[in-house]
């Protein structure tokens, strides 16, 4: 899926009435093979000619067309997020003390790790009370899966699954997962991980997915070792229109 993002947000929406944009947003992978480069340009002359000042492409599903495109008109590539998938069971031994998140006595504790581990983060960081809240009230949510471990009376790391029981198969998923920095290089991230694929497991679903960072290669290297595979990308691009 391809989405075009024009800023300021006044020139958005004349931008994608051109015919250039209407098709190079719904048209299929072949299409945009065989035209994207030249609609894309179409795209940003437009963008111009409205006074926009940014333009963003924004592709799910991502792959070398889409690089080709970006390239030839000198986009940089922002951010590139990787969808991963693994077998359950996964043979991982591991030795970890953790226990459930409990609900109205964790979140001040949670918070103020994640947003330390994921002060870096695009989407993660600075994570309030109210945007807890709000997950702790989706259907999917369950404590039991929010995995918390300890040290000197401390949070240290987490481990926050989720399940996916609207997909076909059922997908667990690894939500969430992080490490206090105070606690890092003490080999927690891959038992945290080994435990919540464990626990997905342990409920009878056989698949487990996770997204990350591609630039996150010490997170990566942990995930592929556990038998995770890239099934798909999602990259951000953008360039500057103002001369």
């Amino acid at each position: 899926m391809l989405t075009l993002h024009v800023s300021p947000g006044a020139t958005h929406d004349q931008v994608m009435a051109t015919g250039a944009a209407q098709r190079l947003v719904s048209g299929d992978s072949l299409d945009q093979a065989m035209y994207g480069t030249a609609l894309l340009a179409g795209v940003i002359d437009h963008a111009r000619e409205h006074g926009a000042t940014r333009l963003e492409l924004e592709v799910d599903g991502a792959g070398s067309i889409h690089d080709d495109m970006a390239t030839a008109h000198g986009l940089t590539l922002e951010r590139d997020l990787l969808r991963m998938q693994c077998d359950l069971p996964v043979d991982e031994p591991w030795s970890l003390d953790v226990r459930p998140f409990r609900v109205g006595e964790d979140e001040t504790a949670w918070l103020a790790v994640n947003n330390r581990a994921f002060a870096w983060h695009p989407e993660q960081a600075n994570r309030t009370l109210e945007h807890l809240l709000e997950r702790e009230a989706e259907p999917w949510f369950d404590p039991d899966g929010f995995l918390l471990h300890e040290r000197d009376g401390r949070l240290a790391g987490f481990c926050w699954t989720k399940v996916h029981d609207d997909e076909r198969p059922r997908l667990g998923e690894i939500y969430v997962i992080g490490v206090d920095p105070d606690f890092h290089g003490q080999g927690l991230g891959r038992p945290l991980v080994a435990a919540g694929l464990a626990r997905l497991a342990a409920t009878g679903l056989r698949d487990a997915l996770l997204y990350t960072e591609a630039d996150n290669a010490p997170a990566l290297a942990i995930y592929e070792s556990l038998g995770f595979e890239i099934v798909s990308r999602h990259r951000w691009w953008a360039i500057d229109l103002v001369p």
